[in-house]
């Protein structure tokens, strides 16, 4: 089965979140269980940089505003995959980031710059733009990606098979109504039947609207944007779609997120030998320049500074915390005032808080791989990856009970305990209270350590590799293709 996956970033290329580490793990693992699979990304600087051998395959010429359009195709340097990149100088090559300028504001031309990827996509899955390869399966994730799905179902002569995938629902592209002719669809899709959304365009309804299949990054959060609290807007049109909605849980990249072979760690160490991960946590209280507190409670905090995240709640219970003994340490950027709450915290308690605005990878290794226990509070979270990671690193979570953090961390009940497979601490309410007492729940169980360990050991026996999803995908790309009444061609030679 030939798979394309369509994407705005890819780790370690282009990363703003946990989407750029499902784009690089996942159509890996499906490789290696015997797929087909290629990439397509949008020409920025870092991918034109990052992607080996790239080589011409079509010059596409003036499209979407841009004056010269060309498709490239190369390999990505560390699985080997084939990636092609849509270059056009005047939308990509520029300084910023993926989707916004350095100062924070959107691009103001995002529309054209997203509605060409989709566009290219939807093509990938026809004769037209590569002579030598087209996808049985266009697999299109979130809204930068969406329009694929719209494009292939304009053009049933092409029968291929869409698959939509839901990262964060909080974030959808919303355009002006009058930028519609920018993206060569049919007009029948400017009604609230298809992109229109409160009078504006909704990327993201060309998904959910037109995949043949629409997936979430687990069954919790598959059920959760069905209902008003949680479907953003949605929640009519996501039940509309009925059982072609399904939840498959994310993986973890095993190999980048392993403490027996991490580079970025002062001392490596696995399940069998944890003094390694004290010496972690030594060197991670001395490289932040907090009191080197044997008995503390270290937390830590990989995230994005937002409300979703929950930020506010570690703010808001921190005072309380660090006056039981608590130390905290965060990396993240977001929110200005959330950032400027955070510096003003390290500032009053240099000792207990390290705050660090801003995204750097081995350091997030270092945070997750010294702390006890990793934060995600969030109020909604539709998979959430660093609770993973920290059970990984033995690091227990301590999260609330939404999404994915329900479909992967046990509860440490006093049952669960006992039973052995307790793997971190959940709450139920977003509030401050419920936040410090799951906080304290964690200071108790570690000042109880052979129970501590114990709980360690569980989360890092955990599996939370890709294999299981890859599988699972593959799976629902077989029934999607059947259904496009395509028999998927085999693998070139």
């Amino acid at each position: 089965m030939r798979v394309l996956h369509v994407a705005a970033e890819m780790y370690p290329l282009v990363k703003t979140g946990g989407l750029a580490d499902v784009v690089a793990a996942l159509p890996a693992a499906q490789a290696d269980q015997g797929a087909d699979v290629r990439l397509l990304l949008p020409g920025l600087p870092a991918v034109l940089d990052g992607v080996d051998a790239l080589r011409p395959v079509l010059d596409i010429g003036s499209c979407f505003g841009a004056l010269r359009v060309r498709l490239l195709l190369g390999r990505a340097r560390a699985s080997g995959l084939p990636v092609y990149v849509v270059d056009a100088p005047y939308l990509y090559r520029r300084a910023g980031g993926p989707y916004q300028r350095a100062g924070g504001e959107e691009w103001p031309d995002n529309l054209q710059r997203f509605a060409l990827l989709g566009w290219v996509g939807a093509h990938l899955a026809a004769d037209d733009a590569d002579a030598q390869w087209c996808a049985d399966i266009v697999h299109a994730h979130d809204w930068h990606a969406a329009l694929a799905c719209a494009h292939i179902a304009d053009h049933p002569a092409t029968p291929v098979g869409s698959v939509f995938t839901v990262h964060n629902l909080a974030y959808q592209g919303l355009f002006p109504m009058h930028d519609w002719p920018m993206l060569g669809l049919a007009t029948r899709h400017m009604s609230p039947a298809g992109l229109e959304y409160h009078g504006q365009l909704n990327f993201m309804k060309a998904g959910l609207q037109f995949a043949d299949l629409v997936s979430t990054v687990s069954p919790s959060y598959a059920a959760e944007i069905a209902t008003p609290e949680f479907g953003c807007g949605l929640d009519g049109v996501i039940r509309s779609r009925g059982a072609a909605v399904c939840g498959i849980l994310n993986g973890i990249d095993l190999e980048v997120w392993n403490p027996a072979t991490d580079a970025a760690l002062a001392v490596r160490y696995d399940a069998a030998r944890l003094q390694g991960k004290r010496a972690c946590r030594s060197a991670l209280q001395a490289e932040l320049g907090l009191d080197l507190d044997e008995r503390a409670l270290l937390v830590t905090a990989v995230s994005r500074l937002t409300a979703q995240k929950g930020i506010d709640l570690l703010l808001a219970a921190l005072p309380t915390l660090l006056a039981e003994g608590v130390q905290f340490a965060l990396q993240g950027s977001g929110d200005g005032a959330l950032e400027a709450a955070l510096r003003m915290a390290q500032q009053a308690q240099p000792g207990r808080v390290h705050v660090h605005i801003g995204y750097d990878e081995a350091r997030a290794h270092r945070l997750i791989a010294g702390a006890d226990a990793i934060a995600v509070p969030s109020r909604f979270e539709p998979c959430g990856l660093t609770q993973m990671y920290g059970m990984r690193y033995g690091t227990l979570p301590i999260v609330r009970r939404v999404g994915g953090l329900r479909d992967t961390v046990r509860d440490l009940t006093p049952d669960a305990l006992a039973g052995g497979n307790g793997t971190g601490f959940v709450f139920d309410a977003a509030t401050p209270q419920a936040w410090t007492e799951a906080v304290r729940r964690a200071a108790a169980l570690k000042a109880q350590p052979e129970a501590w360990q114990r709980a360690m050991q569980a989360g890092m026996a955990r599996e939370l590799g890709w294999s299981g999803p890859a599988q699972e995908y593959l799976a629902q790309y077989a029934r999607v293709a059947a259904a496009a009444q395509r028999e998927p061609q085999a693998p070139a030679g």
